[in-house]
């Protein structure tokens, strides 16, 4: 139940946005489109397994033990009781699944996308999200530093065994398929292959979102010796595939920098992490948002973790948390009209991602939100109806 302060201050925030967008601003129109479908969603984070096919290195999960913290659950009618649970209790109706590989469990996968209402998958792409029943589910595709680079820190078997063509492995995997798109983590050393692979991402009738490839085995995971450099190249390609590369260029720039308009990234200001976790009763009361009901629950099922990544705040720039910290302050871009603006893409890029939202890249406009395009939606039909005919057929 809102205080009166909180209701003043909701006022004021209203009457500010008719200052900056009148009545029959079709900006105030879009603003109004993106928070009543981001008020919606309320998610969560679950590690499904603890197992991986892969070793990338570089990657939180396995660098800083997350695998060996719990005992991860096996039994599907336990799942199931807790999705419930998740759902009836605590009103979540939006899963971000991770592990380890959820793919690996496609029957876990099963039960998310029966109890919730919108799930989106974190993969390394070696092995592929079968059609039939997950038709309607976003799947984020890892790729470190591009070109020649994802397979030195990506293709290292569990054993230690390296490998290469995890990319190739991918794109052949997910072509033409509206449901993935990569989750690119940058690295300075990798400036030379953005446009290339950003290029072949598009050819392959993919999308892209810019990530930070921190280095969790130096001091400082975040530092950048070509920090400029990086964020020239990222914003270039970005010029070059405005379509391809969803990302927009204030969250580039907050990611590689790790800094916006009002404040540099870090624990106090970050929003992704669990409120249920007693270690943050400090941080839950500095003022700063927080995403609403959010955990991440530990493959066990009951441990809260830290955080939506590594809980390991120090050189941070995970792609969600930093699009989170975004959007949840919609206030600090209320200075101006540009920045209110700049606000309102930034949100309508960061919901592109996700295959069950009204704002996919396969669907038209903020006019007709809903409507899919029929031809970015060709080739994903006929593989769709080779798959499952009942699909094609529903029109889907």
């Amino acid at each position: 139940m809102k205080s009166r302060e909180d209701r003043a201050q909701a006022l004021e925030k209203m009457a500010r946005i008719e200052e900056l967008f009148g009545r029959d601003d079709p900006w105030k129109d879009r603003l109004r489109r993106v928070l009543t479908h981001s008020r919606k969603v309320r998610t969560s984070e679950y590690h499904v397994t603890n197992a991986c096919n892969i070793r990338c290195r570089g990657c939180w999960f396995f660098e800083y033990g997350h695998d060996s913290e719990t005992r991860e659950v096996k039994d599907l009618d336990t799942l199931d009781a807790f999705l419930l649970k998740e759902r009836d209790e605590r009103k979540i109706n939006s899963a971000l699944v991770i592990g380890g590989e959820p793919t690996l469990f496609p029957d876990r996968l099963r039960l998310f996308v029966k109890r919730l209402t919108n799930v989106t998958i974190s993969s390394n792409g070696l092995r592929k999200l079968p059609l039939q029943g997950f038709e309607n589910v976003a799947i984020g595709l890892t790729l470190f530093g591009g070109g020649p680079l994802d397979d030195e820190l990506r293709g290292i078997k569990p054993g230690g065994r390296t490998f290469t063509g995890l990319f190739e492995t991918t794109l052949e995997n997910y072509q033409d398929d509206p449901r993935a798109g990569f989750i690119y983590a940058l690295n300075e050393d990798g400036i030379g292959y953005i446009e290339d692979t950003v290029r072949r991402i598009r050819d392959n009738g993919n999308r892209v979102n810019f990530n930070f490839y921190s280095k969790y085995h130096l001091s400082d995971p975040a530092a950048l010796a070509h920090q400029q450099d990086l964020l020239d190249e990222a914003l270039r390609v970005k010029a070059l595939y405005p379509e391809t590369v969803v990302s927009h260029p204030y969250y580039i720039r907050a990611m590689i920098t790790g800094r916006s308009h009002w404040a540099s990234f870090g624990y106090d200001q970050c929003p992704s992490i669990s409120i249920d976790n007693p270690q943050h009763a400090e941080r839950l009361e500095n003022g700063n948002p927080t995403l609403p009901f959010f955990n991440t629950w530990g493959a066990d099922l009951e441990t809260v973790k830290f955080c939506c990544t590594s809980g390991h705040c120090q050189g941070c720039r995970d792609s969600q948390a930093i699009s989170s910290w975004l959007l949840v302050n919609m206030d600090k871009f209320l200075d101006s009209r540009e920045h209110l603006q700049t606000w309102v893409e930034v949100a309508e890029s960061y919901w592109k991602q996700f295959i069950w939202g009204p704002y996919h890249w396969t669907k038209v406009g903020p006019e007709t939100l809903s409507a899919p395009n029929e031809q970015v939606l060709a080739a994903y039909r006929a593989r769709a109806s080779h798959a499952v005919p009942e699909l094609a057929a529903a029109g889907l």
